[in-house]
């Protein structure tokens, strides 16, 4: 077909992931009229509409859901013949779209974005924070390069990479931190504060204390682990936190952390990318800074 192109590919699979006129024109970084016009462009070369228009939402039609799905295909595979060339030039320069979960970026990413720029002065490099599942649907669709995520994942079409394991801790109040630490069966127990569904640590939190997913009602959820410790502060409850954002998050709150009796609850954080993929061997020394930056930040933290 005559006229399709490239950037009305990417243009329509961002309208299509965002729902949003709007929203997808700043992820491209252009007006809303513009994207507005190379959709409709598209949709004139093709001879059908794509999305179905309302006051304040749109939605693909019938033949948009197939169309979205053969376009995310063709961008796939030109990214993958870019990601090709890449790789011809051996060390990894240009953009590296690169995902982590939010119980590792704020207390990590600083440090792995350093030590990036030092080992890959050329590296471009473009992050994005959300839950695994849509970091997962990021990366088999295209979108992004690598992950930073608890494993296992358990997707046959990624590769998964440990890198490091840490454990969790109890954060209680003040005014309990000489109390003896309780065991895992007893804080289903207790008023367990944890992060709202969607986010792996909690169903790891979960698992630990042998809970099941629909918890009682006195429970309570966060959306970030900064507002569990703030809310374990004033009394609410208690909640369980990577050891790595121990000293981030009780830096303003009073709180007590007290550590678990062997076998202590933990998680292993690793990294994953699409088996196809051309950079395989770039992303596997990528990991290497990933682990070696969670080492030194584990060193610091221990260092007191």
């Amino acid at each position: 077909m005559q006229g399709l192109t490239l950037r009305q590919l990417r243009y329509f699979e961002a309208v299509a992931a965002c729902g949003h006129f709007g929203r997808a024109a700043d992820m491209c970084a252009i007006s809303q009229p513009a994207i507005s016009v190379q959709i409709r462009e598209l949709e004139e070369t093709l001879g059908t509409p794509l999305f179905e228009r309302g006051a304040r939402q749109i939605r693909l039609t019938a033949f948009g859901e197939v169309f979205a799905g053969r376009v995310r295909e063709i961008l796939r595979a030109v990214d993958d013949l870019g990601d090709l060339a890449r790789s011809s030039r051996g060390a990894l320069v240009g953009k590296l779209r690169i995902g982590i979960i939010p119980t590792v970026a704020p207390y990590l990413l600083p440090r792995i974005i350093g030590n990036l720029a030092l080992s890959h002065g050329d590296l471009d490099v473009n992050v994005r924070e959300t839950q695994t599942d849509r970091l997962i649907a990021d990366l088999l669709e295209g979108r992004l390069d690598t992950a930073i995520v608890a494993l296992p994942v358990s997707e046959p079409e990624l590769t998964e990479v440990p890198l490091f394991e840490e454990d969790f801790v109890l954060v209680r109040s003040v005014a309990e931190g000489d109390l003896p630490v309780p065991k895992p069966s007893s804080l289903s127990e207790m008023r367990l504060l944890l992060l709202e569904e969607g986010h792996c640590f909690r169903d790891q939190a979960l698992a630990f204390c042998g809970m099941r997913s629909t918890l009682p009602r006195e429970s309570m959820d966060g959306s970030s682990l900064s507002t569990l410790v703030q809310m374990v502060s004033t009394g609410l409850g208690v909640t369980l936190i990577p050891e790595m954002a121990v000293d981030v998050e009780t830096r303003s709150a009073e709180v007590s952390v007290s550590r678990f009796p062997p076998p202590r609850p933990s998680r292993t954080i690793g990294m994953i990318w699409r088996r196809t993929s051309p950079l395989t061997e770039q992303l596997t020394g990528i990991s290497e800074v990933v682990r070696q930056s969670a080492l030194a930040q584990r060193e610091r933290l221990a260092a007191g």
